[in-house]
């Protein structure tokens, strides 16, 4: 096979600069009509048949010989025998991990308040943890033990009382580094079904999958589809678009190093997103040869192709600032500032869902055991969108108590808005408790 890449080359200075760089960033999850029938016909028969049209499912299209619910249930001892299956060094790094995300998510937790007003009203805030959180995790030959941590350890750390993770099995073949990232993050209970039939049993529960209150996690074009329409009936996280990197960097970081990071995202599949930003032309023309020459080296080099010259940019900008102006207009999933000074730049960043600071501290290291969450908003929702984390598994309850004298105080107020938008009753029942309209 022969590789080559012609990845497309923007300079902010040409008149035409938004619109190419627009046509560049448009992509759109859109189900066609066969992938949204199939999905609302599976939601149907889930909701009609429960665990039965689980396991039918699963059996047409896992191709796992099941012949009842319990065929595909996990229990805690299953998750612990992963641990003893998987090698020393990989247990470690998971539990490295773990450790430093749980730390890292454990400083967003929230806590619940209350202040008291002179007249003796309370009011405050009240925050609760969700009761159970439902966990999808891609299954077969992909791997993504770093979406189990990112996804149950926050809602551990909220206080979340079951985490239900469901993963799809393929002939049966089960992940043992999944498994075990399940054990070591706590999952209570794991459901080996997947796809479109997954998110309906955790959003309306059958006799063996509890309903959840949210569901999480990445999935393909039919799962994403899934948890569009249930939506309301559950929380979601979010419809996640493909991946995608921004580079900022001065010229001055090695190509090759850069070439990697692009590379790093690319691989994910072929919609994903890696461009480059940079006032030097000299270095983008460095950083292209050195796409050139470690393409061939890649295991996906491939899907990396398609990625590159599909969606890959270099970009030249007039200066740093500009480049930071593009960043903001691009909005990624994960920015790199491969600048001298980072810290100089950060407080112009508007719109990003994760900040990676400085030469050395390339997308990958986020993506498993910095600490930060890697669930991050794509395809420019990082303009109002935030990464998962505690604050997505607690809800806040407003509180509010009325003494005596303030419910009198309020009620002034109340009753003349009320009856500005002539609602009597919302009026009458403020005026009941003025003090001096008692009895009226």
């Amino acid at each position: 096979m022969t590789l080559s890449t012609a990845i497309a080359r923007l300079n902010a200075a040409d008149p035409d600069f938004a619109r190419h760089l627009d046509h560049l960033l448009s992509w759109e999850s859109v189900s066609d009509d066969a992938v949204n029938q199939r999905v609302l016909d599976i939601i149907k028969a889930v909701r009609e048949r429960g665990d039965a049209a689980l396991v039918e499912f699963t059996q047409r299209f896992d191709g796992v010989q099941a012949s009842s619910i319990d065929d595909l249930i996990l229990d805690r001892e299953r998750l612990e025998l992963a641990l003893t299956r998987i090698t020393p060094a990989q247990r470690q790094a998971l539990e490295t991990a773990a450790n430093r995300v749980r730390s890292y998510h454990e400083r967003q937790k929230q806590d619940s308040w209350q202040y008291t007003e002179a007249d003796g009203t309370v009011l405050g805030q009240k925050v609760t943890p969700l009761d159970r959180a439902g966990l999808y995790v891609p299954g077969g030959k992909a791997s993504y033990p770093s979406s189990v941590l990112m996804n149950a350890i926050p809602a551990k750390v909220a206080g979340v009382g079951e985490v239900v993770m469901v993963v799809p099995t393929p002939r049966g073949e089960l992940n043992e580094l999944v498994l075990a990232a399940a054990c070591i993050a706590g999952v209570d209970r794991v459901f080996t079904v997947g796809g479109a039939q997954a998110v309906a049993a955790l959003a309306y529960g059958t006799e063996s999958v509890p309903q959840v209150d949210k569901i999480v996690g990445p999935g393909n074009i039919y799962v994403a589809t899934a948890k569009r329409h249930v939506f309301g009936q559950v929380g979601i996280d979010m419809i996640a678009g493909p991946s995608e990197i921004l580079v900022v960097c001065d010229g001055h970081t090695d190509p090759d190093w850069i070439a990697m990071d692009l590379f790093s995202q690319a691989e994910h599949d072929e919609d994903a997103q890696a461009i480059l930003v940079s006032p030097d032309a000299d270095f983008l023309d460095r950083v292209a040869a050195s796409i050139e020459k470690l393409l061939p080296t890649m295991e996906r080099a491939d899907i990396i192709e398609k990625s590159i010259n599909g969606r890959g940019a270099l970009i030249q900008v007039r200066d740093m600032q500009q480049a930071i102006e593009v960043a903001n207009r691009i909005a990624p999933e994960h920015l790199e500032l491969s600048v001298a000074d980072p810290q100089a730049w950060l407080g112009q960043i508007r719109h990003a869902g994760a900040i990676f600071m400085g030469r050395h501290t390339s997308e990958a290291l986020g993506d498993y055991c910095a600490g930060p969450n890697h669930v991050l908003p794509t395809s420019g929702t990082a303009r109002f969108s935030s990464p998962l984390g505690v604050y997505d598994f607690q809800k806040r309850s407003s509180i509010i108590f009325c003494s005596e004298q303030g419910a009198s105080q309020l009620g002034h107020t109340a009753s003349v808005l009320a009856r500005g938008e002539s609602l009597t009753a919302h009026a009458r029942s403020a005026e009941f408790r003025i003090l001096d309209n008692k009895g009226n």
